[in-house]
């Protein structure tokens, strides 16, 4: 379904130096997989995103989504961005049917999808509100359903829990399991958290500190479904082995780039 290809992406900065934040990228992603990143900040997870939405150019190597290249967004590909990304003057049903409307869907159509998707993400009833009068779950559960309501094949969350509180992130983790078994899209995942990695995800992609790369591939050899028992699933012995085992591999990383500390007896000057 996606196949990235020796990808590799350096920027500029202001100063002139180059920073380099992919290296030699390769990665297959199954049809209706799921599939989590994780890695050291820094490490290029957003840009490999964003180079698979088609949002950014990258250097060299290839991202084909069902054999054809990426050469830009398309609509087979929908993303979720941490920051809602909301259109603050239009109403909830408005922003969810933005896309629809972008696509020259007709207005009885696009309504109709758009009251069935904001119901499934529990906001029935909130269609005239504004974005300003939601919390930040409920906002990202507009951009959930915005991002679904073109029907993608794909979609693709760039840490799309990682502005709310923990409650509401694993109910937002719960309903996001629950759609994707309903629907069976290709999912692409960028994630901070090692346990919600673990939780969402068929497989884990670790990727290594900057310049990023696939460090490893770990499957998620957990039984799904899995929103009907969310809890259940991160209190198995599983589910501690595999978090377990990604911290080790983050601590090492980390570990790996640490400044040098100075000798015992080398004087630091302020």
């Amino acid at each position: 379904m996606i196949t990235i290809r020796g990808v590799s992406k350096s920027f500029t900065g202001r100063d002139g130096t180059t920073v380099e934040a992919l290296r030699d990228v390769g990665l297959e992603v199954a049809e209706n997989e799921f599939v989590t990143v994780l890695g050291p900040s820094g490490c290029g997870k957003t840009t490999l995103l964003k180079s698979v939405a088609g949002l950014v150019p990258w250097d060299d190597g290839e991202i084909l989504v069902d054999g054809a290249p990426v050469r830009g967004p398309g609509p087979e590909r929908s993303v979720v961005f941490q920051n809602f990304a909301l259109l603050p003057w239009a109403t909830v049903l408005d922003n969810v049917a933005f896309g629809l409307r972008m696509r020259g869907v007709d207005r009885a159509e696009r309504e109709e999808r758009s009251r069935a998707l904001i119901a499934t993400v529990g906001l029935a009833g909130f269609e005239a509100k504004l974005p300003g009068e939601l919390s930040g779950g409920m906002q990202q559960r507009v951009g959930l359903a915005r991002a679904l309501a073109v029907r993608p094949r794909v979609l693709l969350m760039d840490e799309p829990f990682g502005a709310v509180d923990e409650q509401t992130r694993r109910l937002l983790q719960e309903e996001l399991l629950a759609l994707w078994e309903e629907h069976r899209l290709t999912v692409v995942f960028i994630t901070h958290s090692m346990e919600e990695a673990v939780l969402l995800g068929d497989r884990v992609v670790l990727m290594s500190a900057r310049p990023g790369r696939v460090a490893e591939i770990v499957p998620v050899d957990l039984p799904r479904p899995r929103s009907h028992d969310v809890g259940g699933v991160g209190r198995s012995g599983a589910y501690a082995e595999i978090t377990a085992y990604l911290w080790d591999r983050l601590r090492a990383m980390h570990a790996e780039h640490r400044p040098a500390s100075p000798a015992a007896g080398t004087e630091v000057s302020a």
